[in-house]
This record gives C-alpha cells, structure tokens and sequence, in this order.
C-alpha cells in the first residue's frame, strides 16, 4: 500500500515601507501596515479559507482515513492574529478532528539555521510554544524555512529532541536513489528524513492551470494512479507545498480545491491511504543514510540556498544581520527582538537575487534586486544602530553579558526582598488581629 503525506506551509512576511538613507535615525518603524492588512486579508479570503473549508470537509467525509500536516512560522500567526484571526479558529476546529499535525519551524521564518545556532535553538522553542498554546500539539517532526537541509542542521535538529524532519527530494542528493523512501541523517541516525516528491508536488502547487502543460488538464483520478504505479517498494510519497498555491498559485477558479477533495475517494480504490509526518517516522524504517554536506533547499532549479545567498549583496545583508545576533539576544528588549524576529524572513533576501529564473518570484514594491538591497539595508542600518544605542559597541558581547548577568540576579534578588516584605506584613497584620482578638 502506497502512503501519501500531504503538508502545506503557512507564513506571511511583514511587507517593508519604503525606507530612505535620511529616515535612519529619525524613523524606527520599517512596516507598511496597510500593505500588511491588505495582503493577509486576500490571503485568507482567496486561499487560507476556502482551502482550509475544503480539508475539513475531506476529514468530515473520509473519517480518520484522510490525514493532512501544517507548519506556521510565529512571525506568520502573529499576523493572523492581527489581520485574519478566522484562519486559526478554522485550524483549530481542523485540529479537533484527530487527524491534524502542527510541525516545528523557526518563529521568524529567517536563515537562523546558516549563521546563528543559539538563536534558531531559540526561535524553534518559542514556535513551538506557539503551537502548543493554539493547538495543544507538541510538534515532534521539524520543518525547517524553505526546507532548507544540511548533515550540521540535522544533528541541530536532532539534538532539539525531533524523531523527523522535512526536506527536499533533489536530485542532485538522490542520484539515483528515489524520494519515496524514508531515510534518515547520516549524522543522526535517529532523524529520519521524509523527502518531498518534486515532480507531483510541483504538479499541483506551480503546473495545476499551465494550460500548455502536456498533462493539462490533471484529474483526480489520473494524480492517484500515477501514485498507484510506482514501483512496489516505494511506499511513501511526500507532497509538500504552501497552503496559498490552493487559491493564489493555482486560482479558484482552475477547479483546484475540487481536485483536491476528490483525492481521497481515488486514493481509496487504488489501495492508496494517507498519514501525517508523525506516523511515517513510527511506521516505516529507514533504509539508508542520506549525506547532504552541501545546503539544500526546495526553491528554484538548482535545490541550493543561492536565492538567498547567491550573489555579493545577499551576503552582505546576511553577515551584516546575524552579525549583531548575540548582541540582540543578550539586550533582551521586547521591541529590538520583536522587530529582529521581523528582519529575519527569508522573503526579504530572495527579493534581492539575480538569479535569471526565479519561480514564483514577486519582488513587492522593489523594482530591482538593487532597490531591494538599498532599501533593506538602510532599515537594517537603523536597526543596527538602535541596538548600539542600547548597548554601546565598545562593550564587546562577554562584558555586556556579564553586566545584563548582574542586573538581572539584581533584579531577582528585589523580588525575592519584596516577596518577602509581602509575607512579614501579612504576618504582622495576623499578629495585630489576634492580639485584638485576645483583649
């Protein structure tokens, strides 16, 4: 019996305002709220919430057979909390149903897991904090931003106490070896790898309405049994895409969502089940080792990070950000670190590519990978700046850690003197009431 995994992304990036050399020192908002509001809205009306309507009916329908999996990054439900707060009771009433899993990723969505260990450890914690508060679910499989994978970042992952995670199925790492079979790191035995199918994932999310596809038009029936007739050893085939390619990517009007909901019928009469990321890793062993010493991802033709690091001004924004990351995490100040959260996503490198072919690829208010730059870079340079401000530079990052040590057992040291000042006057109000008493 085949075994399909079907999981999709949720996230939502702050859209930048435009930002200008001379706004740096003078203006320490960076947010373009109307554009926010404006696009999370269409999100969810368009996409989020018919899509999210159509699963929970295929759940209603199909019992416990029809199983689905979600990500979210925290920068991504902090903004549904703002501007579509619908689109996580609907996920909640999904997770009612049994047959939901909420994966872990980074809160921000960002490149952590390449140039800041201590804070993607950090960022995954609080997500999946998040994830517990709404869904009471402790996420047991990582889904890292973009997918992106390396041998190092799998035994982070491992460490963090995940049994699986998520990536690419790219061929340049299979070779010949085939995605629908569960692997696991070769560093980590113990964290098995579910490789997303490129080809029938791509089917959906990006070829679905391409009317000069060579499979245009894609039936129900037609995905199913191209499933049904791999061959008998390959069991598990893993379909990955964002929730927004049902709405957005692939209209509503190309019929995707009526595809979608008949897959659970077809897949029934092809001896075809489905189950969530949790259960491929307790369910079916690895059979080999998969080494991935280069940085895999699941964007653009080449399966690398080079949308986000490929040429010399993506670097730059990317040593010039994680530069100050200690700095950030030690200063502990709730609008530095709300507005660092923020700064991360991933969205904001890739507007800056030169890359010639780019799927997908929206560039916002930017009209060149230069304009891109400049522009994030002069937000960055206030940021930067209001961190120095905080905490002068010439105090490198040992002193002021030590210093912020002292304030805070400083601090701690007050409450407990309060704590105690509370319990000596409500001793001393008792004593005053039983001598009242006694006379």
């Amino acid at each position: 019996m085949k075994t399909i995994c079907l999981y999709f992304e949720i996230h939502q990036i702050l859209h930048l305002k435009r930002y200008r050399f001379f706004d740096i020192g003078a203006d320490h908002y960076y947010y373009d709220d109307f554009e926010n509001e404006r696009c999370i809205s269409d999100t969810a009306e368009r996409s989020y919430m018919p899509a999210l309507e159509a699963l929970h009916q295929m759940i209603r329908s199909n019992g416990k057979f029809f199983k689905v999996a979600f990500s979210l990054s925290g920068v991504g439900i902090e903004q549904l909390e703002l501007h579509a707060p619908q689109v996580l009771t609907k996920l909640q009433e999904l997770n009612e149903t049994g047959c939901v899993e909420f994966l872990a990723e980074p809160f921000s969505h960002g490149l952590s897991s390449l140039g800041d260990e201590d804070g993607f450890v950090s960022e995954v914690k609080r997500q999946c904090e998040k994830i517990k508060e709404y869904f009471n679910q402790e996420p047991q499989v990582f889904r890292n931003s973009e997918l992106i994978y390396n041998d190092d970042i799998g035994q982070m992952v491992h460490q963090m106490g995940f049994k699986g995670m998520l990536t690419e199925g790219a061929k340049h790492i299979l070779g010949w070896k085939s995605p629908h079979y569960v692997y696991h790191s070769a560093c980590t035995p113990q964290l098995k790898l579910l490789l997303r199918d490129i080809q029938l994932s791509d089917d959906i999310s990006l070829r679905f309405n391409d009317h000069e596809w060579e499979e245009y038009p894609l039936f129900a029936d037609t995905f199913i049994k191209k499933i049904a007739q791999t061959p008998e050893k390959e069991k598990v085939i893993n379909i990955f895409m964002e929730l927004s390619a049902l709405g957005i990517a692939q209209p509503l009007s190309s019929n995707i969502l009526e595809f979608i909901k008949a897959l659970p019928n077809c897949a029934k009469g092809n001896d075809v089940n489905f189950a969530t990321p949790s259960e491929i890793c307790d369910n079916f062993k690895s059979v080999s080792a998969l080494e991935v010493p280069e940085t895999l991802s699941w964007v653009d033709e080449e399966r690398d990070i080079s949308s986000w690091l490929g040429n010399s001004m993506q670097r730059e924004a990317f040593n010039k950000l994680y530069s100050i990351a200690e700095r950030v995490r030690i200063a502990n100040d709730p609008r530095i670190s709300q507005d660092w959260d923020y700064l991360q996503a991933t969205n904001y490198l890739r507007y800056m590519t030169t890359k010639p072919s780019n799927v997908g690829l929206d560039r916002s208010i930017y009209g060149s990978p230069f304009d891109a730059f400049t522009n994030y870079m002069n937000i960055l340079g206030d940021f930067i700046q209001r961190v120095n401000m905080l905490y002068p530079e010439e105090i490198d990052n040992e002193e002021l850690n030590a210093l912020l040590t002292i304030i805070k057992n400083q601090g701690e040291e007050i409450k407990m003197q309060e704590k105690e000042i509370i319990r000596l006057q409500t001793k001393l109000l008792k004593m005053e009431k039983k001598k009242k008493k006694e006379k």
